[in-house]
């Protein structure tokens, strides 16, 4: 057996996921496996709760391997149950598992005074959007060429990984997780271009606000989590050289994987 420290991230307010973390410090103590309170120190990242907390894991993780326990519902980046905890953390003892690297996406805001804000890398998507009902407008700029000038809710701009959460909801198309592209998904467009995009993993896509009415609040959300932005600033959005490493301890296709969550 090799030698191995993990890291726990778990969902603080699910009742299961806060049992699922004592069972499994208790099998870590079982199996003599050590842990840490720090992830910097860690070998492992293992993320308990639903997909909202394996996308917390990712950005804790910094590079390193992370394996998601499913105490949410459906559960697309979680592959492990609770039940199957001991025989997991004994395959990753014995070496038994494979890490798929998954790209990601980062950007900046550019203000429309030039101050540039840097957007953390995103598992999921990055996304455009607003607080309230009203329309947004906004020009979208692909490698420098103008594609359309849109009337919407907002856009999203997945990863692979990312089109089986928000982009799907929206009517985006699902992708092989190991796809290198980027997908582009207006949400709730009042244009005649109102379908997605897919984009080479090459692309610099860029959004300019141009109008909000009633002077609603707007935001860039990286994997859900929020800096707001304001009329007249650029979006720039494009592959990031970070990427996630998803631990997985069996082989599952990914017609397997989509037949099994969504029925």
């Amino acid at each position: 057996m090799i030698n191995m420290r993990f890291y726990i991230n778990y969902d603080k307010n699910k009742e299961l996921a806060v049992k699922t973390k004592d069972e499994l410090l208790h099998i870590c103590k079982e199996l003599h496996v050590d842990t840490t309170s720090n992830p910097i120190d860690a070998d492992i990242i293992c993320s308990i709760g639903g997909d909202g907390t394996f996308l917390a894991s990712t950005k804790i993780a910094e590079g390193r391997p992370v394996i998601g326990i499913n105490c949410g519902t459906v559960g697309y980046l979680t592959d492990v149950n609770p039940e199957d905890m001991h025989k997991a953390v004994h395959d990753l003892l014995e070496n038994k598992y494979f890490i798929e690297e998954r790209m990601m996406l980062e950007g900046q805001i550019i203000t429309d005074n030039g101050e540039v804000i840097n957007i953390p890398p995103a598992l999921n998507e990055i996304s455009v959007t607003k607080n309230i009902l009203g329309i947004l407008r906004f020009d979208t700029i692909i490698d420098e060429k103008l594609i359309n000038t849109y009337s919407a809710d907002g856009i999203i701009l997945c990863t692979p990984t990312g089109s089986t959460a928000y982009n799907l909801s929206c009517g985006g198309p699902i992708v092989d997780p190991n796809a290198e592209i980027i997908i582009l998904t207006p949400i709730a467009p009042h244009t005649v271009l109102n379908r997605s995009i897919v984009l080479s993993d090459k692309s610099v896509i860029e959004i300019k606000i141009t109008e909000i009415r009633n002077n609603k609040n707007l935001y860039v959300l990286y994997d859900g989590k929020p800096i707001e932005i304001s009329i007249g600033d650029t979006i720039r959005i494009y592959k990031s050289q970070n990427v996630s490493k998803i631990i997985k301890l069996e082989w599952q296709s990914f017609i397997e994987n989509i037949r099994n969550n969504i029925n």
